[in-house]
């Protein structure tokens, strides 16, 4: 008897991917034999790092179980990119109640436009609530330690992208 591989989609623009994307990452993986990790080219947002750079931090940080992820980019519709995958599931990663209502919208549409394709939302561990890459792209940019928050290779990214300020006496 042969089994179906189980191919999910991890879709954002992860730029930077924090310590909670990786978090949502690993656990995924517990659950499915395959992730896309899917870099979505958002018009809305200017990226910091290159598609290529993004890539490389998300294998840095996973380490040995990198092998079962694939990276791509896409835009247009995330169902239709779903579909040209053979993937039967959308990953969707959650720190607060604010980001369920948000993500729900989404997850609604996508079942109307695809009705095979399901979202699975994951929690993020408590010490990632309050982390988004905005936000550490911010307190990096001011200064601030962003150490815990990101994977040490992107720490050191930002740091050369915003050395420390210098603060005079």
């Amino acid at each position: 008897m042969s089994t179906a591989e189980r191919v999910a989609v991890y879709p954002g623009t992860f730029d930077p991917i924090t310590n909670g994307h990786v978090d949502i990452l690993r656990r995924s993986l517990a659950v499915f034999d395959r992730v896309v990790v899917a870099i979505a080219a958002n018009v809305r947002k200017q990226p910091l790092f290159t598609v290529e750079e993004r890539v490389q931090f998300i294998r840095d940080a996973l380490g040995p179980v990198a092998g079962r992820v694939e990276y791509d980019s896409f835009s247009g519709l995330l169902v239709e990119y779903c579909q040209q995958r053979g993937a039967a599931t959308i990953i969707r990663g959650l720190r607060a109640p604010a980001d369920f209502e948000y993500e729900f919208q989404f997850a609604v549409m996508n079942r109307r436009l695809a009705p095979a394709v399901d979202t699975m939302f994951l929690m993020t561990a408590e010490e990632n609530f309050y982390v988004s890459s905005s936000l550490v792209k911010e307190v990096s940019e001011f200064g601030g330690d962003i150490s815990g928050l990101v994977p040490d290779a992107v720490r050191r990214a930002l740091d050369l992208r915003h050395p420390r300020l210098k603060k005079t006496p």
